[in-house]
């Protein structure tokens, strides 16, 4: 049965429901409402702004952002948002999904933590990030109403210290490889929570590269 929430349909293939499916026996409870809450957010941020986008492609990404931050799909050494994104690929393929369309959601996954890019490219891509954006940083938070934030929320609660704990995850899937973290907003992570994790410069890197000059 179709589930709707905050007037926004849950998608209702059968690559669908595998993908909640999935997600659902991988991620925790506070991983899998966070993904689930992204997608919302992003449906209604593209209703809102008049945006085309395909809400199908769009769950997808919302649903598989995080899975790198598990251990079935960890890799030893790239960042936590490419081994989601290449979890996502490998079970869009699966499915036999169009190329263009596995390189969106490829995107936005791999791009939801780098802020001033996706939201100049496809909806797809814009959207999930717009839906992390809200869902971890409160970013446009007064543009959404009252009643739907309330509905989103009834259906997949934040914890009462989901601000703390979504941290805790972050630095749970990137300590073991800080240097994934250069660059992207997850070094202020491993700042907080990792007394030993020390903070590449990348003025530092260039200065002292073999160049001569």
């Amino acid at each position: 049965m179709t589930e709707t929430i905050a007037g926004i349909r849950v998608p209702d293939s059968a690559m669908a429901r595998a993908a909640t499916q999935l997600v659902r026996d991988t991620e925790d409870d506070l991983l899998y409402n966070h993904s689930r809450r992204v997608f919302f957010w992003g449906a209604l941020t593209g209703n809102r702004r008049k945006m085309k986008f395909d809400p199908e492609l769009l769950y997808i990404g919302a649903m598989f952002h995080d899975m790198g931050l598990t251990a079935a799909h960890a890799s030893p050494n790239l960042r936590f948002e490419v081994d989601g994104a290449n979890a996502a690929r490998d079970f869009l393929n699966s499915y036999g999904v169009a190329e263009r369309d596995i390189e969106d959601v490829w995107a936005s996954i791999a791009l939801h933590t780098t802020p001033g890019i996706p939201e100049h490219m496809r909806p797809t891509i814009a959207l999930v990030t717009a839906g992390v954006e809200m869902d971890v940083l409160g970013i446009a938070y007064d543009d959404f109403s009252h009643g739907h934030r309330d509905h989103v929320c009834a259906h997949h609660p934040r914890e009462a210290n989901f601000k703390e704990n979504i941290i805790d995850h972050f630095a749970g899937g990137t300590i073991k490889k800080p240097l994934t973290t250069f660059g992207n907003v997850k070094a202020d992570v491993l700042a907080l929570k990792d007394i030993n994790y020390t903070r590449l410069n990348f003025c530092s890197i260039i200065l002292g590269s073999k160049w001569p000059t």
